[in-house]
């Protein structure tokens, strides 16, 4: 039964984009939400990537080590998995 579902997941899931909503401030209701623009939609499900991904930069500013008085900004992206 691929693709298949549970209800547990199902809930869980439900739970997780209410939570996401109320973290972005768009209030959703149980059932039907076709109301909402396409702002608030993506707004929602950018917050659940986010969580689901989360996505660290550092911005390290040191001194060029070869030239006195000159500085290097290094920028790095860091992928955490959970």
């Amino acid at each position: 039964m691929k693709g298949e579902m549970t209800q547990k997941g199902k809930e869980a899931l439900e739970r997780f984009k209410m939570e996401s909503a109320n973290e972005v401030g768009v209030t959703l209701s149980n059932g039907y939400n076709g109301d909402l623009t396409s702002r608030q939609a993506g707004s929602i499900g950018g917050q659940m990537v986010n969580m689901m991904c989360p996505e660290q930069q550092f911005e390290f500013i040191r001194s060029d080590v070869k030239s006195q008085m000159h500085t290097r900004i290094l920028n790095y992206s860091v992928q955490v998995g959970i």
